[in-house]
């Protein structure tokens, strides 16, 4: 008999979560399931308006979810929002360990969630221009995808041009490492005190990709919230990066992306963060500015 726990939500799937270690196979939540729990809840909580928001304006709401692993977030989402509010909606994750996606495969045939899964061995390249995947895609998701992975999701949602993308990278060492390599030539400038400690160069690299990152989709368009997922008492990998396609002005954060790059001895690495759909034409510096509260 499984045990009932104010914690899970009445919708929620039990299986699911068992299936998920959240959850003892007798029903169980321990202190650690709890914390996992909360976890989860708390991601979806900055999801589920998003969801709410690309469902007003159709029914057949498409999310891709990249490096999507055992696609813990996948069945998540659609236990808690695209079973009931959008049935019509399709949950696609990307992976390429075949295994991952074959188990995935057999989990959702398992609980009933075929009819609205879809799970693909496909590298983010392949994935852009396979036709497995719809041509108009409303959500991107990528959480935990480790080091370049999260700007090859990032290419992959500016290309078909999603409403909305949710990011919590992991593990960012390439710019790291560009700015160990050219640490020398940069050290005339005082700013390169910033990174010229082993252990500066790393957590600063990571900061700065996220914040290339950030600019690299208001470059698009994008309205961006950055926020921390959970406490850090659980997770230093713990950003999160909220990009919604809003039409904002292009040309300044563009620029901004373009002088930052220079400043920081990262010139080499401007393809990768102007990669992705060429801004529109319509869209310039003209246009209304955004709120600066709700721009994170």
């Amino acid at each position: 008999m499984t045990v009932q726990h104010p914690e899970i939500r009445p919708e929620q799937s039990i299986e699911l979560l068992k299936q998920l270690h959240i959850l003892t196979r007798d029903g169980k939540l321990n202190q650690d399931s709890r914390r996992k729990l909360k976890q989860v809840y708390h991601l979806y909580q900055f999801i589920e308006p998003l969801l709410a928001e690309a469902l007003a304006e159709r029914p057949d709401i498409q999310l891709v979810d990249h490096g999507a692993g055992k696609s813990y977030l996948g069945f998540i989402l659609y236990d808690l929002f695209f079973k009931q509010h959008a049935p019509g909606g399709r949950i696609h994750g990307i992976e390429t360990r075949d295994e991952l996606v074959m188990s995935s495969r057999r989990l959702a045939d398992k609980l009933g969630f075929a009819a609205g899964m879809r799970f693909h061995n496909l590298t983010v390249a392949e994935s852009i221009r396979s036709e497995r995947l719809p041509e108009r895609i409303d959500v991107v998701t990528a959480l935990h995808a480790c080091n370049t992975a999260t700007d090859d999701a990032i290419r992959f949602a500016l290309e078909k041009r999603a409403r909305f993308i949710v990011l919590v990278p992991c593990c960012q060492a390439e710019v790291a490492t560009v700015l160990r390599k050219n640490k020398q030539r940069q050290l005339k400038n005082s700013l390169t005190e910033l990174w010229r400690h082993p252990i500066h160069t790393r957590e600063f690299g990571s900061h700065v990709t996220n914040v290339l990152r950030c600019l690299q989709l208001e470059s698009h368009g994008y309205q961006v919230n950055v926020t921390e997922l959970v406490g850090w008492e659980h997770s230093m990998k713990n950003e999160l990066i909220i990009a919604s396609d809003r039409g904002l002005p292009r040309n300044r954060p563009s620029a901004r992306l373009r002088e930052l790059l220079q400043t920081l001895g990262l010139e080499e690495l401007g393809e990768r963060f102007f990669a992705g759909a060429p801004p529109s034409e319509a869209c310039s510096d003209t246009a209304p500015a955004p709120d600066p509260d709700a721009a994170g």
